[in-house]
């Protein structure tokens, strides 16, 4: 699914209404001049200029600038499907591979087709040999000598150009390591009924700038026919001060068990406050890293090929291929207007390693300090230094990872089929978006013709923020806004259960935990 920040952070209406208003009296002059027989005229051009991608991508790129200063409300839902692994064996058009190596596939073949024919006699409790299966039981063996003269020609082909092999048993046999087999097949079916129809991932929450806050509900359902279950995670972001908090009683239980086992129902109804500065990181930081985000994001968009765009008729989502999930489908039918944009996976890279370029290169020459490579240490060492765990530190690993990326090379090898990352926006008829729809294939490294990446959809909807509703309809009115009352914060939380281990209590597990952390060693030795 995208990322909060992004996918809450781009919205915008159309051009100004004193424009439409001249534009709209200049054309009705017009047609009053020239009668009724240039009325089709007329119309075809303003269409032809409302189709224009051009139009679509400025449009789409006034909007999403004028998302990120917006208040509003959003939902979010998140759709995983793997059925197209086993769609392209249903139609019959491509050959699966049999055995697990390519020697073996016609022997492999034989032997499933006539163990499948012997379970159909024995339903019908009749004899293999009965006259009945005469027919199939030649079409297995013509089937097998078919596909054993083809293999014969393949082998040969790899020395003898000249000889000739069946194109659907050379297409078979090239890619046999990467081709799907029966079990493949059955497994994705199984993963897909059990599953991903079942479950169900959605947030959703409230987005203001101007305040400087954020909220998030996250919750995974599973609802199959003797099974429901849910989970879910309400977050509080505080942008002006830095702070993010979670609910505690999602960790509770797990912190009891394994570190505080003094700890009861302390957080009970109780945020976790986590500071994401704690001071060592310079002054308008995180102001700065929002500027450049930003601005990376205009940048990769206006590089963007006007091509990529286009605008999409309502109508015509339903046919889409393949199909939308159909609750998503039926909020985005309503639109006034569609923008769609189509990128190659190819072309998605190319644009997520500029915006990295662009971003780092900001944040480095505004904070020089933060951008020096730190020793390499290995994930025991990082543990053991203590100045591992700091804000400064943890941005540092970060932007060198970054780095990392932006020096990557572009990876070589076979270009991925027919793989795209497809974006669609929704407007009402105020020219105001209210929804916007990511599908992509994950596991999009994979080589061309592997079919076991799966599918994800993911439609984000915007409305006007409600006073009535609640931003966490789960929790309580008095917890609905986290303060010093109702959460722990968690840096002086630390130090008070490292106090408790002091004193020669604790678990096995936190013992041996806080022994391994230098800061504990240096301030109290070792814990027993």
């Amino acid at each position: 699914m995208k990322t909060v920040h992004h996918a809450i952070a781009q919205r915008l209406p159309l051009k100004n209404k004193s424009n439409l208003l001249i534009t709209s009296g200049f054309l009705t002059g017009a047609l009053l001049l020239t009668g009724c027989q240039s009325t089709n005229l007329v119309q075809s051009n303003a269409v032809a200029v409302k189709q224009a991608p051009s139009v679509a991508k400025k449009t789409l790129e006034t909007a999403l600038q004028k998302q990120r200063r917006q208040s509003l409300s959003y939902h979010g839902n998140l759709e995983i499907v793997n059925n197209q692994q086993f769609q392209d064996a249903d139609a019959g058009t491509e050959k699966m591979a049999a055995a697990d190596y390519v020697g073996e596939h016609c022997e492999e073949a034989h032997d499933q087709a006539y163990a499948a024919l012997v379970l159909q006699a024995e339903q019908q409790n009749k004899d293999i040999l009965a006259a009945d299966y005469d027919t199939k039981r030649d079409s297995i063996k013509q089937s097998y000598l078919e596909c054993a003269d083809a293999y014969q020609a393949w082998d040969d082909h790899q020395y003898d150009s000249d000889v000739k092999v069946a194109p659907d048993y050379q297409a078979l046999f090239d890619n046999y390591e990467d081709t799907q087999r029966p079990l493949d097949k059955k497994k994705a079916q199984l993963l897909d009924e059990y599953l991903l129809k079942p479950l169900s991932i959605d947030s959703q929450g409230i987005y203001q700038p101007m305040a400087g806050k954020a909220t998030m509900l996250a919750s995974a359902q599973y609802q199959a026919r003797n099974h429901h279950s849910s989970i879910n995670q309400p977050i509080y972001i505080d942008f002006k001060n830095g702070d993010i908090y979670l609910w505690a009683d999602n960790f509770a239980i797990l912190n009891s068990e394994l570190l505080d086992d003094k700890l009861g129902t302390k957080w009970q109804n109780k945020w976790l406050k986590i500071a994401i500065d704690d001071g060592t990181l310079p002054k308008g930081f995180g102001g700065e890293v929002i500027k450049s985000h930003f601005a990376a994001l205009d940048a990769t968009y206006d590089a963007a090929p006007v091509s990529q765009f286009n605008y999409v008729a309502p109508s015509a989502l339903a046919s889409l291929s393949p199909k939308l999930p159909a609750h998503q489908l039926s909020a985005m039918l309503p639109s006034a207007q569609i923008i769609r944009r189509v990128q190659s996976f190819e072309d998605h890279q190319a644009s997520q390693q500029k915006y990295m370029q662009i971003f780092y290169s900001r944040i480095s020459a505004q904070y020089p300090e933060l951008v020096q490579e730190p020793e390499p240490m290995t994930a025991f060492e990082s543990i053991q230094n203590t100045e591992a765990f700091t804000s400064k530190s943890v941005v540092q690993k970060i932007l060198a990872m970054i780095k990392g990326q932006m020096n990557e090379e572009a990876t070589t090898g076979e270009p991925i089929a027919s793989t795209e990352v497809q974006e669609m926006y929704g407007f009402n008829k105020r020219g105001q978006l209210k929804w916007e729809h990511l599908r992509r294939q994950l596991d999009n490294t994979s080589e061309a013709n592997n079919k076991e990446g799966m599918r994800i959809d993911v439609l984000q909807q915007y409305s006007a923020i409600s006073t009535k509703d609640l931003a966490f309809p789960n929790l309580p009115s008095n917890v609905q806004t986290p303060n010093a009352s109702n959460s722990i914060d968690l840096r002086k939380y630390a130090p008070e259960l490292l106090q408790y281990y002091q004193n020669g209590n604790g678990t096995g597990v936190g013992k041996m935990v806080f022994n391994m952390l230098p800061m504990v060693r240096e301030s109290f030795g070792s814990v027993e």
